[in-house]
């Protein structure tokens, strides 16, 4: 694979994630490599850690796992077209989110509104809710 836009071997950890837009500032990035939710070839990392083309990184988002191999290194931050192509989520952990993401999905449609508070149309209605009639 090529060398990344800055000609450099290898890149800052937290710069890499930044450029692949796993996260939104160079901070986050570094406060999660910090907090041990990202993974360099199975080790944990520090932010200034070098990455290089061919390295296996685990990310922790939430409940979200990637499990990704980087492909092209940069430390510029461009479109999310060309962000994509840096790296390669496997298939086993693209299937894992995607079921993951579906089951939050159901759980996100199981949960009811609070029966102890009147709706908006119970309240245009007059209904109230039996500790109100005192």
């Amino acid at each position: 694979m090529d060398k990344s836009d800055t000609g450099a071997e290898n890149t800052r950890l937290d710069k890499w994630l930044w450029a692949a837009r796993f996260f939104k500032t160079r901070q986050l990035a570094a406060d999660a490599v910090r907090s041990g939710h990202i993974e360099v070839n199975g080790h944990r990392a520090k932010p200034g850690r070098g990455v290089r083309v061919d390295d296996a990184v685990t990310i922790q988002r939430g409940q979200h796992i990637f499990d990704i191999v980087i492909l092209q290194l940069s430390a510029r931050r461009g479109p999310a077209t060309e962000a994509r192509k840096l790296y390669l989520e496997t298939e086993a952990s693209r299937a894992e989110r995607e079921r993951l993401a579906g089951e939050l999905k159901t759980q996100a449609t199981q949960i009811l509104y609070d029966p102890k508070r009147p709706s908006r149309q119970d309240r245009r209605k007059g209904r109230t809710h039996k500790r109100d009639r005192c």
